[in-house]
């Protein structure tokens, strides 16, 4: 997207002198925090939303983004102030506690401004559009985002975290506030045509669509991101270092369809070194934000749902690679944190835990990581010393702590739990066998983790965000076929009940259920994660009505999202949004454009629709200026490319299900990393039917010899069948491109 110049601070500024003149070198003010002295509930009250709720005793007069507050600004004929942030953001609840709890700020904020609060996990439709503007103004965004709008939301300033005042040269929030105020006054036909000039750019076709698809995209992404890639610690780039798990997706695809080795070896690494660093949690399984240094020790410790799915599916993979039990035993661990810490007793998945917490050694202070924090005594007093002698090497636990880095001070005497040696190692150090290690360095984790239960936990967003729940039920649905556990399909069919049951409602998908409210159009990745969870789910279990409930809701996709050139809008149409956007980006959530073109490519070799295939393709071709400029923003959409440009393949099982030799065959299957290949059972009963009808060659396939029996095809061309574990590997092994 093209920079737009807003109007500089110089010029505001040059406004604001008009109006009053700040004391020379001296900060403007002093935060009073008098809000939560007088616990006066401005228009948050009613909002389920857990950021929102954060936001109820603000002296600031805030307002959920709607018809009131619009209507209001229009009447008063004042800016919009739009804040948007989510629960579980550090930086939000720094700008909170200085800016919002600030009786003079709140004040300024409520004569001469209309205050919006918006969290973004609720409303991404919103947060898409102004992250744009936000970009747009300033070459870069985050959160919190602070914007100035129009009444009629176009908006004319931008940026993110404000200090308070002014300090060390820069202005701060209530500088600007004045500043602003001044220009409105003043000059707003300046604001105007800054507002003119972005909500044009955002409101501009992002992609053309015109492009055949080119094979040469894959090889072009795939150099460029090896380009990134950093050999010593893994990862792709310096610090800080975000996990990306859509990057591992396209590289262990591409590895399975070029044959490079390259590709699977700088994912491996990359997954081998995040779960050995600290932005893994080794005492209660999960992964933090990111790593804020280039070597995975020091995280930003926040956990979100759709980082532990993503995480989940990928660690499965390189499982199903390798048969490395470590892969295995960091999807476990991750899972178990999932079922145990984040989903709701009627299966959903809540959202998120923040990584402020307060400091188990002095409670007064609330700070980052504090919870998964440790000092050496503490480890000494809760371990035997069998025990912590194993531990302490292994997490690389030092007396004065072990941070890499610690510029505000807040890990001074405390450690951050990574792998520094293996477990050969520290039983050498320790003088007992690798097994006796092992059982201590289990027990010590198991001590520590009741222990660290018994601190004040980090804030849980336990809102249910449906197309979160979509992801995590793919990765519960793969587990459960890979590690062969069905307590994994268990919870994913009760997971998508409950989304099926609570926010499919009237015919439309909701966004987000929080205590007992469904609300919020879906958005295309709500739809297009559910399908993908659904579609997963069918492969594990072979029930039919998955399989019906992934096409009704992608009827239903179509509908609602379709852009006739090609791909699909982020959000359904709506009155209050400036514009329709398309996602361009695969980041830490894959853009619901790739995961959709993957669904429909699906379905297609499912079903045989040809329109749904061509759908996939006009989909993939609709972002062809990213994929053939630079390839690696869009690193799912690669690997749709890479399954749309492959000869369709099926693998059929013909058995009953539950029946010993049909699963047999189903975990042979199972077993192997086969990203272009559909899984299909012929049962003879509903299943099987239902896929006949638009499948004739499955009228054809029987078991052999009475037993249950396989078959592998290209292109609905099947190979002689088989019927034994041994024979169906070796046709796997033969038949699918290492």
């Amino acid at each position: 997207m093209e920079r737009i110049k807003q109007i500089s601070l110089t010029t505001l500024f040059l406004l604001l002198s008009t109006l009053f003149i700040l004391p020379g070198g001296q900060v403007h003010g002093e935060n009073t925090g008098s809000s939560m002295k007088n616990r006066h509930a401005n228009h948050l009250l009613n909002e389920k939303s857990p950021y929102l709720q954060q936001h109820v005793y603000n002296p600031v007069n805030w307002y959920p983004w709607g018809d009131e507050a619009l209507a209001l600004a229009r009447k008063e004929d004042k800016p919009i102030f739009l804040s948007i942030g989510y629960s579980t953001c550090h930086w939000c609840h720094v700008m909170a506690h200085e800016s919002f709890e600030d009786q003079e700020i709140a004040d300024f904020l409520n004569a001469h401004f209309i205050s919006i609060k918006v969290d973004r996990e609720e409303r991404p439709g919103i947060d898409q559009i102004y992250m744009a503007a936000t970009r747009a103004m300033t070459g870069s965004g985050g959160w919190p985002m602070s914007l100035f709008l129009f009444p009629d939301t176009k908006p004319f300033y931008a940026g993110t975290y404000f200090p308070p005042r002014a300090a060390y040269g820069r202005p701060g929030f209530m500088e600007i506030l004045q500043a602003i105020h001044t220009a409105w006054r003043t000059d707003r036909a300046t604001l105007s045509l800054t507002a003119d000039q972005v909500t044009s750019q955002i409101q501009k076709k992002s992609q053309t669509g015109s492009e055949v698809i080119d094979v040469a995209w894959l090889e072009k992404g795939f150099h460029q991101i090896e380009e990134s890639y950093e050999p010593k610690y893994g990862g792709f780039g310096q610090s800080p270092k975000f996990p990306r798990p859509v990057v591992m997706d396209f590289l262990l695809r591409y590895y399975k369809s070029s044959g490079v080795a390259d590709a699977r070896d700088m994912s491996l690494f990359t997954l081998e070194r995040m779960a050995a660093g600290g932005m893994y949690d080794h005492i209660g399984g999960g992964f933090h934000r990111y790593s804020v240094d280039g070597q995975w020790r020091i995280p930003h410790f926040e956990k979100m749902l759709y980082d532990q799915s993503q995480l989940v599916s990928q660690y499965l993979s390189a499982y199903q690679l390798t048969g490395n039990p470590y892969f295995k035993q960091v999807a476990v661990e991750t899972l178990d944190y999932v079922l145990r810490d984040m989903q709701d007793v009627n299966g959903g998945f809540y959202s998120a835990e923040d990584a402020d917490s307060e400091n188990p050694y002095n409670p007064e202070e609330h700070s980052e990581g504090a919870y998964y924090l440790w000092t050496e005594e503490e480890i000494d007093s809760e371990l035997t010393k069998e025990e912590a002698s194993i531990a302490k090497p292994y997490y690389g636990v030092q007396r004065d702590g072990n941070a890499l880095h610690d510029l505000q001070n807040e890990f001074t005497g405390r450690n951050i739990f990574y792998q520094q040696y293996d477990l050969t190692e520290v039983a050498r150090i320790a003088g007992v066998s690798e097994e006796q290690a092992l059982i201590l360095l289990q027990t010590a984790k198991k001590k520590l983790l009741i222990k660290r239960k018994t601190r004040t936990a980090p804030h849980l967003d336990d809102k249910i965000i449906t197309a979160w729940n979509g992801l995590m039920i793919s990765a519960l649905a793969r587990a459960a076929v890979i590690l062969d556990e069905d307590r994994y399909l268990s919870a994913a069919n009760k997971a998508t009940d409950f989304l099926l049951t609570n926010l499919l409602q009237d015919g439309k998908l909701q966004r987000r259920f929080r205590d007992g409210e469904a609300k919020y159009a879906a958005g295309l990745d709500d739809h297009s994660f559910l399908i993908q969870g659904l579609l997963d789910l069918y492969s594990a279990s072979h029930d039919l009505s998955r399989l019906q409930q992934a096409m009704e809701l992608t009827e239903k996709q179509l509908v609602e999202f379709t852009d006739e050139e090609g791909g699909f809008y982020d959000t359904p149409e709506s009155a209050d949004l400036l514009a329709r956007l398309k996602e361009a980006y695969d980041g830490a959530e894959p853009s619901g454009n790739s995961v959709a073109a993957l669904n429909f490519l699906r379905l297609a070799a499912l079903t045989n629709n040809q329109e749904w295939a061509a759908i996939a393709k006009k989909s993939i071709s609709s972002f062809a200026t990213t994929l053939a400029k630079y390839p690696p923003a869009m690193p799912l959409m690669l690997s749709a490319m890479d399954f749309q440009m492959d000869k369709p393949k099926q693998i059929v099982i013909v058995g009953t299900r539950g029946d010993a030799e049909t699963e047999a065959l189903l975990r042979e299957v199972h077993s192997r990393y086969l990203p272009n290949s559909i899984l299909m059972l012929a049962d003879g009963a509903e299943n099987q039917r239902f896929l006949e009808k638009e499948l004739p060659f499955l009228k054809t396939v029987t078991k052999v010899d009475g037993k249950a029996s396989a078959y592998v095809c290209e292109n609905f061309t099947c190979k002689m069948p088989v019927n034994t574990a041994g024979e169906l590997a070796l046709l796997l092994d033969g038949n699918m491109r290492q």
